[in-house]
């Protein structure tokens, strides 16, 4: 038998060193989500199947992606709108409730950092209620105290168009700052300690938000607009006046966001925008906001139906959370201390949300 060549055996040597050395560091680790639109799967079902459901899809991919703080954004589709986008809001609202008392045993919906804590504590997973983009408020600001006693703690003003309070980045063009409601819905925030999301806000509105904001804004699933000029991710003047408040910038997994070519929409591709990140705004400002599309359009499209341009937009090995131990292991391979790595794999969001969330001002 020949011997294998030993200069064959190095580069194998030292990528299970940095697996194994990544495993234990992702196990360790508080990794925070800032972004799944899980609750558009769960509300698909009947809602006496929410809890299960959840339990039975859902709960094992976050276990096996070793989330521990989970934000749940509450998104309405364009079906619902605008008549029917409030009693949406409600019933989405109403699923997180329900799947968080259903699976107490293994997740809390959480109000404040303390309740965070706790549940951490208990080894059960902290979830979070966020609004994405708010239509089911139209200009009614006055319903945001409502929306916070029902537990939301996070939102944002617009997803790619234009609503009440503020136009969506697909309408940059306009050059639009927020409305008068926007400026009010920014203040009733920052009041009622619900943290402002910027992600999908167009460029004049992020700066008319920077230019007000007393209190920290966090991006909970932006890119960087300086390795991809795509109107939804975000410059370096951006990322600097985010962390300037105090913030914190989670970026965003989609493909179309990190990469033109498909073949360049890898994990490593995904580690630089981090980096960028980090080294634009510092490392104690960055974290993970995926948006898993693929995973929640495999839970509510019919076989026959899955539209093939979402397996454009993933990136391989990151369809869902079971992928996010592979972003610590790029992250390693890159040479960051593991203190850094842990800031970016959920430390960051955790600190944040001790600080702000729920917090009156």
């Amino acid at each position: 038998m020949t011997a294998a060549n030993p200069g064959s055996r190095a580069p194998v040597s030292r990528k299970a060193t940095v697996v194994r050395m990544s495993r234990a560091l992702h196990q360790r680790a508080v990794v925070a989500d800032a972004h799944n639109d899980l609750l558009i799967a769960v509300t698909a079902r009947p809602p006496h199947r929410w809890a299960g459901y959840f339990r039975e899809r859902w709960l094992p991919q976050l276990r096996e992606g070793g989330v521990d703080l989970q934000v749940l954004p509450v998104f309405i589709d364009d079906r619902f709108r605008p008549e029917g986008a409030l009693r949406e809001t409600l019933r989405m609202i109403e699923c997180a409730h329900t799947l968080a008392e259903g699976n107490a045993d293994e997740v809390r919906l959480c109000l404040d950092g303390d309740d965070i804590d706790a549940a951490l504590a208990d080894g059960r997973i902290a979830l979070v209620l966020a609004l994405e983009s708010a239509p089911g408020l139209d200009a009614n600001v006055e319903l945001l105290p409502t929306l916070h006693r029902l537990g939301v703690r996070i939102a944002s003003l617009a997803h790619w168009g234009r609503t009440a309070l503020a136009d969506g980045s697909g309408e940059d063009a306009t050059g639009s700052r927020l409305t008068e409601a926007g400026v009010l819905a920014l203040r009733e925030m920052e009041r009622l300690g619900i943290l402002f999301d910027v992600s999908h806000l167009g460029a004049s509105g992020v700066a008319h938000v920077l230019e007000l904001a007393t209190r920290p804004v966090m991006a909970t699933h932006s890119s960087a607009r300086a390795l991809l000029d795509h109107h939804r991710n975000l410059t370096d003047e951006q990322l600097r006046g985010i962390a300037a408040t105090g913030g914190t910038v989670c970026v965003n997994f989609l493909g179309e966001f990190l990469a033109t070519d498909p073949a360049d929409r890898t994990v490593d591709r995904l580690a630089d925008h981090i980096v960028h990140i980090a080294d634009v705004i510092g490392v104690e400002r960055v974290g993970l906001g995926p948006d898993f599309i693929k995973e929640v359009s495999a839970d509510t499209t019919p076989p026959c139906c899955e539209d093939a341009e979402y397996a454009r937009l993933v990136v391989p090995g990151l369809e869902g959370p079971r992928g996010l131990p592979l972003v610590t292991e790029a992250l390693v391979r890159r040479g960051l201390p593991e203190a850094d790595v842990e800031k970016i794999l959920g430390g960051n969001v955790l600190e944040l949300f001790r600080k702000e969330l729920g917090r009156p001002n």
